[in-house]
């Protein structure tokens, strides 16, 4: 059943990041917010197979986890890759 739980965890969090970029939320690209996405589900779902914290069931905590490592993590980086485009031009 954990089997089943943590695939279903990082299915839910690749459909949030594509709707996060889909949405102009983040503007990472898909692959890297993917990427992101899985990175804070990862850690999410061990930390509630080690300590037994969790936001809920495993599904809620993808989506909270990967909300939240797209908004927190990759924007600092995507306004400093926007702004070098646009010098260049």
């Amino acid at each position: 059943m954990i089997l089943f739980s943590f695939f279903g965890s990082l299915m839910i969090a690749m459909v949030v990041a594509y709707l996060f970029e889909r949405w102009d939320i983040t503007h990472s690209g898909v692959v890297p917010s993917i990427l992101i996405a899985f990175g804070a589900v990862l850690a999410l779902f061990f930390i509630r197979s080690l300590f037994g914290w969790s936001l809920g069931s495993p599904g809620v905590d993808a989506i909270v986890g990967s909300a939240a490592a797209l908004v927190l993590i990759p924007t600092e980086y995507a306004n400093r890759r926007r702004t070098k485009q646009n010098r260049r031009r």
